[in-house]
């Protein structure tokens, strides 16, 4: 098979999953770091220690994972330092399905208070830090007119 061949039928079976639960011997993990060579540092919900995994030959140069993401491994009895390897890689569709059927880890759930703010909808969702490399705009027309009478 060719290699943009594979490269579809990747991308397609990850755009049109299905969004199947994970069976039981499959965890869901968050990636911390990358070590290279196709390996990744990850965090698991249940257990203290963090533990490599391997991307297969088939996510290789098609997906890329990120230090943050969300993916589902299955563990392999092989190797000592690397313990699972990559089935999927959770997408924001994935996390909202395994809410709510409760299959998500309480351990990575995080309540953001900005998501509900409507002063943040206002303002287009965005919050960002002010720019210290700026000087800041009067607030009021006000301000402005006191600046000028000083200079005469």
């Amino acid at each position: 098979m060719s290699r943009t061949a594979r490269r579809k039928h990747v991308m397609r079976e990850f755009w049109m999953d299905n969004f199947d639960l994970p069976t039981e011997n499959q965890t869901i993990v968050r990636v911390l770091q990358s070590r290279g060579n196709n390996l990744f540092d990850v965090e698991s919900p249940n257990e203290e220690e963090n533990f490599l995994v391997s991307m297969p030959t088939k996510f290789r140069k098609n997906m890329w994972v990120k230090r943050g993401d969300f993916i589902l491994v299955e563990p392999i009895e092989e190797g000592n330092k690397v313990k699972a390897e990559i089935v999927k890689i959770l997408t924001p569709e994935h996390i909202k399905e395994y809410t709510k059927a409760n299959v998500w880890p309480k351990k990575f759930t995080s309540k953001r208070s900005h998501e509900d703010d409507p002063e943040d909808e206002a303002a287009g969702g965005f919050n960002l830090p002010e720019n210290p490399n700026r000087r800041r705009a009067p607030a009021t027309p006000e301000e402005s007119s006191t600046d000028s009478d000083s200079g005469d």
